[in-house]
């Protein structure tokens, strides 16, 4: 749902970019005497664009979180929840047609903040500040992890109600968690929109949320930057084995995910930590000799 937000902003202001002082074609189709959408004319500016694309997540979060947590949903209840969301807003878009191009979606865009697409420059530019973005919200959450209130929000993944006995609210600190996830996933959105070129209700439903979520198992969701690298896997894989075998690629994805579930539980990151494990505990098993003499000098 936040990816939503965010992507349909920035495609808005793509589409009103292209067409310029023109109604978006697609509306045209509809009805060529009608006006643009008042909720459309806004997007028209880059600031407030890049605004929506910052507060709306945060505020959405903000509102959903703390009517959530307060009260204590989580699980499998928030999991279903969410995806329920996402569902519904997908839905929506498919429904209001006029608006916001329904099943077909925002494409053929021409123009990015100025920037004309086409140009492989600047398309090299648009992957440049994707990777930027990228980056920058990895050292965040790294920085995170290593604070106080990564420390914190950790414990509240772990021991919940322990947390709660120590006097903090682990409802504040899920929200906090969830107002940034919602965040990144805005800027996400943003930028996949000038890359791709698309944005459709398919690519908001259960079934990316889904696929999103393979891609944290599949690299790791107990690690720093385990779900980047396994949703590059799943993107790369989505993109390559998609267009060449697009009807077994989906058993492929249930397949890894089965076994990165079954061998690999905490994901591909922790491969790492198990191969050095496995060099390591040869060296470290004692011989009986020195465990005698151990046992011989504690004696004496």
């Amino acid at each position: 749902m936040f990816f939503a937000l965010g992507a349909y902003a920035m495609a808005m202001h793509l589409t009103l970019e292209t067409a310029g002082d023109r109604v978006p074609g697609f509306m045209v189709l509809y009805d060529p005497l009608a006006p643009l959408p008042v909720f459309w004319e806004p997007f028209r500016s880059a600031g407030f664009t890049l605004l929506a694309i910052v507060l709306l997540p945060v505020i959405v979060a903000g509102i959903l979180g703390y009517a959530l947590f307060k009260r204590r949903v989580k699980g499998a209840y928030f999991a279903i929840l969410t995806q329920a969301l996402a569902v519904a807003l997908a839905t929506l878009i498919s429904s209001t047609i006029r608006e916001t191009g329904g099943d077909t979606g925002l494409s053929d865009f021409k123009f990015f903040f100025g920037f004309v697409l086409n140009d492989p420059a600047n398309k090299v530019m648009v992957y440049s500040i994707a990777a930027a973005l990228l980056i920058v919200c990895l050292l965040a959450v790294w920085q995170f992890y290593r604070s106080r209130f990564g420390e914190l929000l950790v414990a509240t993944r772990d021991a919940e109600e322990r947390v709660r006995f120590l006097g903090y609210d682990p409802a504040n600190v899920k929200l906090v968690a969830f107002v940034v996830s919602a965040l990144m996933a805005s800027i996400g959105g943003a930028m996949f929109v000038p890359i791709v070129g698309i944005i459709t209700p398919a690519e908001i439903g259960a079934a990316a949320s889904i696929l999103m979520i393979a891609g944290v198992a599949f690299g790791g969701r107990a690690s720093l930057f385990g779900p980047a690298l396994g949703a590059m896997a799943v993107g790369w894989g989505q993109s390559s084995l998609g267009s060449t075998w697009p009807d077994g690629w989906t058993y492929i994805l249930g397949l890894l995910f089965v076994v990165v579930i079954l061998l690999l539980p905490n994901g591909l990151s922790s491969l790492p930590a198990r191969f050095a494990a496995i060099r390591r505990r040869p060296a470290e098993q004692p011989t009986p000799a020195i465990v005698v003499a151990e046992l011989e000098e504690v004696r004496s």
